[in-house]
């Protein structure tokens, strides 16, 4: 499937203000199953883009800003190719056809960001909930996923939440309500706590009405290392594997490192400011 993505950020002060070099983490990383072309930023004050990897091999763009400005607008474009026609085409490594299992020694050293539990009192509130709700497990791997990712999805209702940050996988769980972003580090940390290497992930998703050309909203998602398949997305907001309408950005061990857009303002006194933005996710063939 092919897309073309606009995504535009735009920050008003009431006074010209001074800003921080800004982490951009909005660019798909090109790989055999992703394709980006023609990918583009305009940005107000000009700023000077160096483009770099980060440890976890996202592509990541650093604006260094010279201008004082009462406005900060950041608009990327790009067109995106992505060939993950089937979710479920891969083969395991024998050892890993049934759940729990066990990663190699190898594999145990390189994902050990991924398969660190949640720190204490949460491990055991998530331990305990899956005890209570995640009772008949399914003995082969592939289902053993599909029944955990349908288990968060029903057991939570989707929100829109504007406020800032993620919430806390305990309060997701006492709420019964999140956003996409809760329900992913929910799901991730669940995973973990069953032994499976799980990372949040940030990108797009093209999910329209069916009577509309476009769609436009960011989305956030987890995905599982699975062995002989490599990472395999999974989406616990709509309780499915992540297809070829998903186009993932960044991902990371820790949600909040990946937001997409990381800066700040410098002012001798606190300013009032407004956010506004507007994502556009079309479909071209």
């Amino acid at each position: 499937m092919k897309f073309k993505v606009s995504h535009l950020t735009r920050y008003e002060y009431v006074r010209e203000v001074s800003y921080s070099p800004h982490l951009l983490y909005m660019r798909p990383c090109d790989s055999a199953l992703l394709r980006v072309n023609n990918f583009k930023f305009n940005i107000s004050p000009e700023a000077k883009i160096i483009w770099t990897r980060d440890c976890s091999d996202n592509v990541l763009a650093w604006a260094h800003f010279w201008e004082r400005s009462p406005i900060l607008s950041i608009r990327s474009e790009f067109e995106v190719e992505t060939l993950e026609t089937n979710p479920f085409d891969f083969i395991l490594k024998p050892y890993a056809f049934t759940a729990p299992f066990e990663y190699e020694e190898l594999h145990r050293f390189t994902l050990a960001p991924y398969l660190a539990p949640p720190f204490g009192e949460t491990q055991s509130i998530l331990r305990n909930w899956l005890d209570v709700h995640f009772v008949d497990r399914p003995k082969e791997t592939v289902p053993y996923l599909v029944a955990l990712n349908n288990l968060v999805h029903s057991s939570l209702s989707y929100t829109r939440r504007y406020e800032r940050g993620i919430q806390p996988s305990t309060t997701t769980l006492k709420l019964g309500t999140g956003s996409c972003r809760d329900y992913a580090v929910l799901f991730v940390e669940l995973c973990r706590t069953l032994g499976l290497a799980a990372r949040f992930v940030s990108g797009y998703q093209f999910d329209p009405a069916p009577d509309a050309p476009a769609y436009g909203a960011m989305h956030a998602w987890a995905e599982v290392y699975l062995p002989g398949a490599g990472w395999k997305g999974l989406d616990p907001t709509h309780g499915i594997f992540c297809d070829a309408s998903f186009i993932p950005v960044a991902h990371a061990a820790v949600a909040e490192s990946v937001n997409p857009i990381q800066g700040s303002y410098y002012s001798p006194d606190a300013v009032h400011s407004e956010l506004s933005h507007s994502i556009l996710v079309e479909q071209i063939s």
